[in-house]
């Protein structure tokens, strides 16, 4: 959980994307993450909403939700770069 500091630097950092950005696509992992999509325009910015990705909650809908694909389709769509999400090996 956030301490109230942390939540208000989170909610002041949201607020900036959100007035400053356009096209931002906002990952929304588990029900506190959630809570923030109250601060985003859905007519400037895209909002994917998952379960946390905890080992503990992961099963209910975080995995296989997608989000890394749609985030890479949303970016092709506007003309953008997509993420190379793939982690280099441990070695």
């Amino acid at each position: 959980m956030l301490t109230m500091v942390g939540k208000f630097f989170t909610d002041a950092v949201i607020e900036q994307i959100n007035q400053r950005r356009e096209g931002v696509i906002f990952l929304l992992w588990g029900a506190h993450a959630q809570k923030k999509g109250r601060f985003i325009d859905t007519n400037k910015h895209f909002i994917l909403k998952a379960p946390h990705p905890s080992p503990l909650s992961a099963h209910r809908g975080f995995l296989g939700c997608g989000h890394f694909k749609q985030t890479n389709n949303l970016l092709a769509q506007q003309g953008r770069t997509p993420i190379n999400w793939q982690l280099d090996p441990i070695e």
